[in-house]
């Protein structure tokens, strides 16, 4: 396995409060790689390291075997694609036009003749042509959500960083942007990708890495990490967890009492009424 990234003993402290604490791993070309873990782990800060967008205050990151800081913004906009969890847009721009911005890092290089056709195909990619003409704001949080995406795969990056790229939409779409995050593997990219759903996780990614409270917790394939005992301590929530039926890959559901899906339903039909 080719490495992108190798982050040894990485930290990020804000005034007293550790953020990450110590955190080492490796990332491979080839490979998706799930960031798991509660609300305020540090998925995304972890994220926004692997990027060049925050500075670790503990610890190294290299990418390519070259230390991440030795990078200077333009390189780094040439070998990785981010994309983060706000997809606010100031100006009416479309939808393309917005996709267009992923390619802004490849002009005045001969990748630029390459432009219309990356637009294209990350739209048909992200299943936004048919919206990608109207103006990004007008849009729904699912729609701009893979207008969002489609920036980011235009960039046509070796490696792509995504922070809860399956927030705001509806189980279909969840499912088209793990597969693509798969194919991209497949053609020898690098993909993290933060994610809460801890099945969808371990549906589609090959490596898994528990975060909780700014720690690492495990690191290994979804089997080797979604463990009922370990995600109970880490979620602070009971669990089950039952391989699927096709794949064989861990589900990972919550433990409820049949008293608690009583009351579940009953509330359900006082609302109908």
């Amino acid at each position: 396995m080719t490495i992108a990234y190798r982050v040894h003993g990485v930290g990020h402290r804000i005034v007293d409060v550790e953020i990450l604490d110590g955190i080492s791993l490796e990332i491979g070309y080839g490979r998706v790689l799930a960031l798991v873990g509660p609300n305020g782990a540090g998925k995304s800060t972890l994220l926004g390291v692997l990027a060049g967008d925050t500075a670790p205050t503990g610890g190294s990151v290299e990418l390519d075997g070259r230390p991440l800081g030795d990078w200077s913004p333009a390189e780094l906009a040439r070998r990785r694609g981010v994309l983060l969890q706000q997809n606010a847009v100031a100006f009416s721009f479309t939808g393309r036009q917005v996709v267009e911005m992923g390619r802004a890092p490849w002009l005045g290089t001969p990748s630029a003749d390459d432009d219309e056709r990356a637009i294209e195909a990350a739209l048909a990619e992200t299943d936004a042509t048919a919206f990608a003409d109207r103006p990004f704001p007008t849009l729904s949080g699912g729609e701009r959500a893979r207008i969002s995406l489609a920036r980011v795969l235009a960039q046509e990056t070796p490696v792509l960083l995504l922070d809860e790229p399956t927030a705001a939409l509806d189980l279909g779409h969840q499912e088209d942007v793990l597969r693509i995050a798969r194919r991209l593997a497949g053609r020898g990219r690098a993909v993290v990708a933060v994610l809460h759903d801890l099945s969808l996780a371990a549906a589609y990614a090959d490596d898994l890495v528990m975060l909780d409270r700014g720690r690492l917790v495990a690191d290994g394939s979804p089997a080797e990490v979604l463990s009922a005992e370990r995600v109970e301590e880490v979620y602070r929530t009971p669990v089950r967890i039952l391989p699927d039926p096709d794949t064989g890959r861990p589900v990972v559901l919550p433990r409820r009492t049949p008293a608690e899906a009583d009351r579940t339903s009953s509330g359900d039909a006082q609302g109908t009424r």
